[in-house]
C-alpha cells in the first residue's frame, strides 16, 4: 500500500526554520513517495534504521539525514493506504532530551 503523509506541512515548516535539514527531509520524503508497505515491518525495507515502538503504539521513530534528525510518526494501515501522521520532528540531541523528559504524549502514551 502507498503511504499518505499527514501533516507534511510540519516537515516543510521545520525545513524552513532549519535550512540545513532541507535536503535530508526531501530525500526522506522522496523515499516515502515510492514506499509500499503491507505491514509495519515493511517500513524497514524503506528505512532500515526506523525504530518501531512497542506495546501496540503504532508509532515509529525515523532517523533522518545520517541520524542528525529524528521524526516520530504514528501510522495506521487502512484498506487502500497507510496513513503516517507526523507527531514530532527535531534534532537528534532534542530527541535525546525528549526521551529523558519521558512525557511527550505522542511518543510515550499508548492512548494517542
Amino acid at each position: 500500500m502507498t503511504v499518505h503523509l499527514i501533516r507534511k506541512d510540519t516537515i516543510e515548516l521545520y525545513s524552513i526554520q532549519n535550512a540545513q535539514s532541507r535536503d535530508a527531509f526531501e530525500e526522506w520524503m522522496s523515499k516515502l513517495k515510492i514506499a509500499e508497505w503491507e505491514t509495519s515491518s515493511d517500513m524497514k525495507s524503506t528505512f532500515p534504521s526506523v525504530d518501531l515502538l512497542g506495546n501496540g503504539s503504532s508509532r515509529a521513530v525515523f532517523d533522518i539525514g545520517g541520524n542528525k534528525y529524528r521524526l516520530i510518526g504514528k501510522y495506521a494501515f487502512g484498506e487502500k493506504q497507510v496513513h503516517l501522521f507526523i507527531c514530532w520532528i527535531g534534532s537528534h540531541s532534542e530527541y535525546d532530551k525528549l526521551c529523558k523528559m519521558n512525557d511527550h504524549p505522542c511518543f510515550f502514551s499508548s492512548q494517542k
